[in-house]
């Protein structure tokens, strides 16, 4: 996972929706979406609950 990919989880993990972390990160809201897509296929989720799960599992978040 890109560290790109790893600051837009872990702001999913804060709770924020995709528009406030565009804004957080100054990037465009489909650019957040497009991160998550990356981020539900490398670990293969289909939801932001389970990409948080899957990513504390492995030591991804905190």
């Amino acid at each position: 996972m890109t560290v790109r990919e790893r600051e837009v989880l872990s702001l999913v993990a804060e709770g924020l929706p995709n528009s406030a972390i565009a804004r957080r990160l100054r990037l465009a809201p489909k650019t957040i979406s497009n991160h998550l897509s990356a981020i539900f296929g490398k670990l293969q989720v289909t939801s932001r609950a389970d990409a948080i799960a899957r990513a504390h599992d492995a030591g991804l978040t905190s």
